[in-house]
């Protein structure tokens, strides 16, 4: 009982909430239908009680199975680490150094950064995947690299016994003019269980091949691109700080140099940040081994640095001029808006009539931006800000310096 209780906990029970997501449904069907049709081929084509060959295909089987839901279910639920609430610096004078969170009422320590979806400060959160219905952060990189790594090498043994099956099943059933094309399976055909292999077992085959097939594309991608997240221990939000910081030095021709703080100059010290054998990465999520030109603050004061300038040059004022309910894809305002939809799960904010926003960017048929609020809602820290229809706004021509002293009370 004691061995049951360390891992249904309260806490624990409570993140099972993040299976009813469309993310999680989907994903663990997809691992579901290529491991059972994968079972149930590998035992048409090639029985593995008899034969040393089926029985090491149908334990890797198994194996693959077992840890991709392994490294799937902690990187959900392992989490990516969490900042304390009103968290503090030790030494209260490096606080000016740190952007102040007001959801979470504390301060965000280096590499740190509000999620909204899971509304908590995430350690060196990397991005909120749909896929586990959390962040990939600091404590879960390891778990979630791994996943992306175990699903196409799982995907691509069950495409090959899908192929297979099908091959030797439809080979002495239909022609299909290959007379070149000939394969020896006298051996697993010697041992075959009576398993009919009928038309919906082909059509199951079959949609589970192209399954397979995707996933080991799709996550395949995925893959190559956290490696290279890993090996240079720069997460893809600090991709896009330091490109903002050298538009920012080549901007106003300051003459700085921008050294990304957390790169140790060497690949495999970078891999062995978030890879160990204990599976625990290293550090405590708030110091970091830094580069020995910089120091822990050197990426929070640029952060700092960009808040300021996007203010100056970024927020322009906008009025709107039409109603708008906060639909994903609003069919009513031209299928031009409806079509070129945002691709991402940031919020879209409703609009009335004589709205104000702070847009901070857009594309050519939607902004992004902040809704200007009361000043008592600003007291409570609300904040309203997402994606909306350019054709909704129109551009303020008056001046806006008197707005300024509003937008600067926006803590990001």
């Amino acid at each position: 009982m004691n061995f049951l209780a360390y891992f249904v906990t309260f806490e624990n029970l409570h993140e099972v909430r993040r299976l009813c997501h469309w993310g999680p449904v989907i994903a663990l069907s997809v691992i579901a239908i290529c491991s059972t049709m994968a079972i149930l081929d590998s035992i048409i084509w090639y029985w593995p009680l008899d034969t040393t060959g089926g029985s090491i295909n149908f334990i890797m089987l198994i194996n693959w199975t077992v840890l991709i839901l392994y490294n799937y279910f902690n990187a959900m639920f392992v989490g990516p680490g969490y900042i304390a609430l009103g968290w503090r610096p030790e030494n209260q004078q490096e606080a000016q150094y740190l952007q102040y969170c007001r959801v979470c009422q504390g301060y965000k320590p280096p590499r740190s950064h509000h999620c909204r979806k899971c509304n908590r400060c995430v350690m060196k959160m990397d991005h909120h995947c749909p896929w586990i219905n959390n962040c990939c952060g600091h404590m879960n990189h390891a778990y979630f690299t791994s996943f992306l790594l175990l699903a196409p090498l799982g995907c691509s043994h069950a495409a090959i016994i899908f192929i297979m099956t099908m091959y030797t099943q439809l080979y002495e059933r239909i022609s299909f003019g290959w007379s070149t094309v000939k394969i020896d399976m006298s051996a697993v055909r010697q041992f075959q269980p009576l398993m009919p292999f009928s038309v919906s077992a082909f059509a199951a085959t079959l949609f589970a091949l192209g399954l397979a097939l995707g996933t080991t594309i799709a996550v395949g991608m995925l893959f190559f691109i956290q490696m290279k997240v890993i090996l240079r221990n720069k997460t893809s939000i600090e991709s896009w700080i330091e490109e903002k910081a050298k538009d920012r030095i080549q901007h106003y021709q300051t003459g700085e140099e921008f050294i990304f703080p957390y790169d140790l100059s060497s690949r495999w010290l970078n891999f062995k940040q978030v890879f160990t054998w204990s599976g625990t990465p290293k550090g405590d999520g708030i110091e970091w081994p830094v580069h020995p030109k910089c120091h822990q603050h050197t990426l929070t004061i640029e952060q700092l640095k960009q808040k300021t300038d996007k203010r100056v040059r970024s927020q322009v004022q906008y009025r709107a001029v039409e109603d708008y309910n906060g639909a994903c894809c609003p069919l009513k305002k031209g299928l031009q808006t409806f079509f070129r939809t945002p691709c991402t799960e940031e919020p879209r904010i409703p609009l009335s009539k004589g709205d104000t926003i702070l847009a901070t960017r857009g594309t050519k048929w939607w902004m992004y931006g902040d809704k200007v609020l009361n000043d008592e809602q600003m007291r409570v820290g609300e904040r309203v800000r997402g994606w909306f229809p350019r054709r909704c706004v129109e551009k303020c021509h008056y001046d806006t310096a008197a707005s300024d002293s509003t937008s600067e009370k926006k803590v990001n």
